[in-house]
């Protein structure tokens, strides 16, 4: 195997699924498996809510019960002063930057192009809160700093993501992490983390570099992370920083209309969630590590990016729609395992793109069962039933 790491050049998707396009042939075929590629499989109401501890404390309007004991865990967990829970990423992030933004002489804020902000929220930076957009860096590579001196305007904030989701969970060395963030300090400008999915990037960093998530943090003023993405809670996230920030920024939450009455179901959720499956996560890593290793070199098969960096990878298939969704299709029924559901992008008529989150499910297939699932996939070796190996 290769040991060289790369990162693909990638072009802009031709064709994309709507962001909340559902598919509910494929959906009705899930409710009949027994086993799922990714995540933690399929999320069943009576499964979230049982995320719920019996005895849980509630909270009045974000103070108490649940909600502050998650707080003060997540600040904890990330060595920040405070925290200060939100209902969705949406409204966290853009209040963040808001805040940022107000101290300082800039309404600019840099960022990578597929950035959620940009790419998934109708632009509600600029329409709410008055900040220019200064995508960053070519739409198909991570966000470097080469790329980042390009950049001559001032700016308020620079917004990094760990991992940077549309690239497959790509995540920067450690070195090119500090470059960046030295390239923001050295003008004046805040850092922002999206770390949507941080906790599915702390191995990497763990493994690779020496660095915990209080050292990952640390580089940060702000850091934002949620709680149904890689972890499996109902919703909701956190911003953590100086307390001075996180009190700024409980106004911003009153104001957009996330100082709910009730928040304590999502907070105990998250809590659960948190201590459950964030010890995991090196074994989610490595199980992805696995996984690359076994797939890559199949025909019609392409991981980006290798080697892989997160629990989380995007996986190309060299064959068209429709053939592909016939033979996901056919594997749920005979063999109760559900592959995807959608793919993430169309990149052309016979090239698929799909996000491949590792969690408590994939855990469940072994990395060869895997290869063979893929193979199927592409049409490498259809009608050939999964081989049950060792598991990572």
């Amino acid at each position: 195997m290769p040991t060289k790491k790369t990162t693909s050049k990638r072009s802009a998707p031709t064709r994309t699924p709507p962001a909340f396009s559902r598919d509910p042939e494929l959906e009705a075929l899930a409710e009949t498996c027994t086993r799922f590629l990714s995540g933690h499989g399929r999320r069943s109401a009576d499964e979230l809510l049982a995320t719920i501890p019996p005895g849980t404390t509630i909270d009045y309007y974000g103070i108490g019960g649940a909600v502050t004991e998650l707080e003060h865990e997540v600040a904890s967990l990330l060595g920040k002063q405070a925290a200060l829970f939100f209902p969705t990423g949406t409204m966290a992030q853009q209040a963040t930057l808001r805040v940022h933004a107000d101290r300082r002489s800039s309404r600019s804020i840099a960022f990578h192009p597929t950035c959620h902000m940009e790419t998934n929220e109708e632009r509600g930076y600029e329409r709410l809160h008055g900040l220019f957009g200064v995508p960053v860096g070519p739409i198909g590579e991570p966000l470097s700093s080469a790329s980042l001196a390009q950049l001559h305007e001032p700016i308020a904030a620079l917004l990094i993501e760990l991992p940077q989701r549309a690239l497959g969970g790509t995540l920067p060395s450690w070195g090119e992490l500090v470059a960046q963030v030295a390239w923001a300090r050295d003008r004046g400008a805040a850092v922002h983390m999206d770390g949507a999915r941080l906790w599915d990037a702390g191995p990497y960093y763990k493994a690779k570099h020496r660095k915990s998530l209080v050292d990952i943090a640390g580089l940060f003023d702000t850091v934002y992370v949620s709680f149904y993405k890689g972890l499996g809670g109902i919703a909701g996230c956190c911003v953590a920083g100086d307390t001075d920030v996180i009190e700024e920024l409980s106004i911003w939450r009153t104001r957009h209309g996330g100082r709910v009455y009730g928040m304590w179901p999502y907070a105990a959720s998250a809590l659960a969630a948190l201590r459950l499956r964030l010890p995991r996560m090196p074994r989610y890593y490595r199980h992805c590590v696995a996984i690359a290793d076994a797939v890559r070199d199949l025909p019609g098969v392409e991981v980006l990016p290798y080697p892989v960096q997160s629990t989380l990878m995007h996986v190309r298939f060299s064959v068209e729609l429709e053939t592909l969704r016939e033979r996901v299709a056919e594997i749920a029924r005979s063999e109760k395992v559900m592959t995807f559901a959608r793919p993430w992008a169309s990149v052309g008529p016979r090239l698929q793109e799909f996000e491949f989150q590792v969690g408590d499910a994939t855990l469940e297939l072994s990395a060869e069962e895997i290869r063979d699932l893929f193979a199927r996939l592409t049409g490498a070796s259809r009608g050939r039933k999964p081989a049950r190996g060792k598991r990572t």
